[in-house]
């Protein structure tokens, strides 16, 4: 196999907007719990610097827009001058290895309780169904939800208005723009989907009225820092914290051509196959009609390997392909795709532990097994060489 990157489909370059891009291989969005007191902290810088590359896209894990928007121990924010300054030295690291970082702003919306809420209040939602305890991700901790606060609809725009601030002070901390949080079940997912906004006023009830408050993000957003700084990440198909929806293509299309008119620069939507964050399941569902609406770059997340990713391009399915748990445990995956290299395999239970090292920055990189593993890494390299391009390369167009 030849490891020519014009070869690899995920390796040939894109343009982002007024940004080019070397690979098309994106860092997803991903909760680490590493920032203590909501604060970034210095061990982020090798984190994520370990994972940039030039001409490569990161994007932030999950950054609070306001002291509501909290559920989780240890998540950064991002409504601060303490958490701005804290970021910029972040950003500079990912810059200064010519990458490309994006902040994700995020509210969580009822997926909280009032421990992480200001003097203990009830968390807002579109709504005031409470959530049922759910068993974490390291499948031992079990996460109880408050009953949450509807928000009156004079309310909703300081709330739009808090995103509005985290994109300026994002902007203020040097990222090249923003991915506004509306998948998984958090708070502008609440609005969206109707499992969840039972709502009477003009942000319920119709398609039209339950996407009102996420257009309105957008809107504000873009107005904030440029259409050609913003995206969004959506998830129609998702049930994640009890927030499907009884039509999500309808809303996945709804969403698709409403965000045309802002003119952002990307959409990231998560695949149907991907129920909830973490299992894959058969759907007779697919993204392609939000892919044929939007007009601007669509990139795609959920349970991607290299040769569904390869076939993701080839087959225009996608302009980038967003990659999570691949990409935390191997840092320097772009170069792993581009020869084929055997990958680590991530521990689950050190995803969102407090450590500042274990299962964050110490995860291997090719070189470092290459002093390890020496002869192994030769004859995989070797192998690579021998096999043949067509074999390889040349993907099925469907």
């Amino acid at each position: 196999m030849t490891t020519e990157k014009s070869q690899v489909p995920l390796l040939t370059p894109y343009k982002l907007g007024k940004y080019d891009l070397s690979h098309r291989v994106v860092m997803a969005p991903l909760t680490r719990q590493r920032s203590y007191k909501n604060v970034p902290q210095p061990h982020a810088i090798l984190y994520y610097s370990q994972r940039a590359s030039k001409g490569g896209l990161i994007i932030s894990e999950a950054t609070g827009v306001s002291d509501t928007a909290q559920g989780y121990p240890d998540t950064p924010g991002i409504w601060t001058k303490e958490q701005v300054e804290a970021w910029k030295p972040i950003v500079d690291a990912v810059h200064a290895k010519g990458g490309l970082f994006f902040c994700q702003i995020w509210h969580v919306g009822r997926v909280s309780n009032a421990g992480f809420q200001p003097n203990g209040q009830a968390p807002i939602s579109s709504s005031d169904k409470i959530l049922e305890s759910q068993v974490r991700a390291n499948g031992v901790d079990v996460a109880r939800f408050s009953p949450p606060r509807r928000l009156e609809t004079e309310e909703i725009p300081q709330i739009v208005n808090d995103f509005r601030l985290a994109a300026r002070n994002a902007m203020a901390a040097g990222f090249d723009g923003v991915e506004i949080h509306g998948a998984h079940g958090y708070l502008i997912d609440q609005f969206m989907k109707d499992q969840v906004n039972d709502r009477t006023d003009k942000y319920g009830g119709s398609l039209e009225n339950r996407c009102r408050f996420a257009l309105e993000v957008v809107e504000a957003v873009v107005d904030e820092i440029g259409a050609d700084k913003v995206g969004i990440r959506l998830s129609p198909f998702a049930n994640y914290m009890e927030s499907s929806d009884s039509n999500p293509t309808a809303l996945g299309l709804h969403m698709a051509e409403s965000l045309n008119k802002y003119n952002i620069l990307f959409c990231h939507m998560v695949e149907p196959r991907m129920k909830t964050v973490a299992e894959k399941c058969q759907t007779p569902h697919s993204l392609l009609p939000m892919r044929k609406t939007f007009k601007g770059t669509f990139m795609v997340a959920g349970g991607y390997d290299r040769e569904d990713g390869n076939k993701a391009i080839t087959s225009n399915s996608a302009d980038l392909v967003v990659f999570g748990r691949l990409f935390l445990a191997n840092p320097d995956l772009p170069k792993r795709f581009e020869i084929n290299a055997p990958l680590n395999k991530y521990n689950r239970e050190t995803f969102y532990i407090s450590d500042p090292v274990l299962g964050y920055t110490d995860y291997p990189f090719l070189e470092s097994i290459d002093q390890i593993f020496p002869t192994k890494l030769v004859r995989e390299k070797e192998r690579l060489r021998t096999v043949s391009t067509q074999e390889s390369f040349l993907l099925p167009a469907s």
